[in-house]
């Protein structure tokens, strides 16, 4: 209705404009008066730091966008907002307010580079990005972990979506990957009008947080035997010479000044890196690349760079988990975590319960499962859901427990892409489905590429490839987190 009225006023001023008598002086006058009421609109900046609660941080340079790393107040508790706030990181990447725009979190931190997700090159829009909650820094002082909750974060991005609703008023796609997919798949489940349509790329389902059989299929099942039976045999070996490693391990903490206080001790750190591998293999890793895998008769050496390139060393210190609190809180208190069989390792593991998330959240912070929360999101995913679009990759152990649509979803999809791990996306897909999922985000977004199978095929990006902005962050490794 927007685009109409406004191609309507283009007609009428075109008509105007090209009468038998030419362009009066007039109508000059007021073209030039039109024009500069159109130089007077305010800064996107100016219009962006007028919404209550919010402050610039920095901009950064960018061809074609203005950036903004940006803070927004937000209430530490949606329920009690009285009861204070804290400061929520969040980046604008503006094009246009004509475009449509695509609001983005991961789940955890927020990159502060100017960036564009999948979704944003396809509709080439605007992008809004959110850190978050209780990722530093936008985490409250003091920290309440019990107001770090999937239905607070979800309010925060309603907040943020109905502030910057004012500037940006065309359709708005939310999206995110792993985590972030989750999250939104989250707030659409508890904001379901805010958002036109949703990608949520290789997001976890965990309805039932002692039910994880579907894990173990797909470790028995992935790639091929060859490849799965030589992980297998170093993953063991890795356990069989474990005083060795945890040795070298040691060495290495006390020269980089790493502990071990929150998971105990490095023989316990060690454990959890060394039940990670094959999992951290397979989520960043590629069936093609089996044959460097090392095998169980390689050097002691080759086996500690091949567990610190796969799994990372550094993580399960103290160090390396601070960052990943909140995560691991969550997992503990709603999202739940995977366990799987690994009956090649028996009578090699030494710390039985260690492998999840209570180990790996400080012990003053306290923790309680909430088995409602993940069985109300796939409930409302099945009987309520609308354009909604989930991608997973074939390889990827995330996908395992996916999430699938029901009788009451609507104008929804599930793609898988052949061959991917945890970086599948709407190109990895294969052609007729890249094609169908591309063309319903355009649809979502007011962008239609046009009716019936022949528009389908044709569906492309709107915005071409940018390797500034396009390019994809270096893997985080991390590991057994979605």
């Amino acid at each position: 209705m927007r685009k109409a009225f406004r191609a309507l006023l283009t007609s009428l001023a075109l008509i105007g404009a090209t009468g038998a008598g030419g362009v009066s002086a007039g109508a000059a006058t007021a073209a030039e008066a039109d024009t500069a009421g159109i130089s007077d609109t305010p800064d996107i900046e100016d219009r962006i730091l007028a919404i209550p609660g919010m402050s610039l941080i920095e901009e950064k340079p960018v061809e074609g966008y203005r950036f903004f790393v940006l803070n927004y107040r937000q209430p530490v508790d949606h329920r009690k907002p009285w009861k204070g706030t804290f400061q929520q990181r969040l980046t604008v990447l503006h094009r246009d307010d004509d475009r449509p725009t695509v609001f983005h979190t991961s789940g955890y931190g927020l990159n502060t580079n100017p960036a564009r997700s999948e979704p944003t090159r396809i509709v080439d829009g605007n992008q809004v990005s959110m850190e978050y909650r209780f990722f530093t820094p936008s985490r409250p002082q003091p920290a309440d972990w019990s107001k770090l909750d999937i239905w607070q974060a979800a309010s925060d991005q309603h907040r943020i979506f109905r502030a910057l609703k004012r500037i940006y008023d065309e359709e708005w796609i939310s999206t995110g990957g792993s985590k972030g997919g989750m999250t939104a798949t989250y707030y659409r489940r508890f904001y379901p009008d805010d958002m036109d349509g949703t990608v949520a790329y290789v997001a976890p389902n965990d309805v039932n947080d002692k039910e994880d059989s579907a894990y173990d299929e797909f470790f028995a099942t992935v790639s091929t035997e060859e490849c799965r039976e030589r992980l297998n045999a170093v993953q063991r070996e890795v356990f069989v010479r474990r005083d060795e490693l945890v040795d070298r391990y040691e060495a290495w903490a006390e020269r980089e000044g790493r502990t071990f206080e929150v998971v105990g001790s490095a023989d316990k750190a060690f454990e959890n890196v060394g039940l990670d591998l094959v999992w951290a293999w397979w989520q960043y890793g590629s069936e093609a690349d089996c044959d460097e895998v090392p095998p169980a008769s390689a050097s002691t050496d080759e086996l500690y760079e091949f567990v610190d390139q796969v799994s990372g060393f550094a993580f399960y210190t103290d160090q390396g988990l601070e960052y990943y609190t909140p995560y691991y809180y969550q997992a503990g208190t709603q999202l739940g975590s995977p366990t799987f069989a690994t009956p090649h390792l028996k009578g090699l593991l030494r710390h039985p319960g260690i492998y999840e998330p209570r180990s790996y959240v400080p012990r003053d912070i306290p923790m309680s499962f909430d088995r409602k929360a993940m069985r109300d999101i796939d409930r409302w995913v099945r009987t309520d859901a609308e354009r909604m679009l989930f991608v997973y990759g074939e390889n990827d152990p995330w996908g395992a427990e996916p999430f699938r649509l029901g009788r009451g979803s609507e104008d929804s999809h599930v793609f898988t892409a052949p061959g991917a791990n945890h970086g599948a996306n709407i190109a990895a897909l294969e052609e007729d489905d890249r094609a169908v999922a591309t063309a319903a985000l355009l649809e979502w977004a007011g962008l239609e590429a046009g009716a019936g199978a022949a528009a389908e095929r044709k569906a492309a990006p709107l915005a071409p490839y940018d390797a500034k902005l396009d390019k994809a962050e270096k893997d985080e490794r991390r590991m057994l987190r979605p």
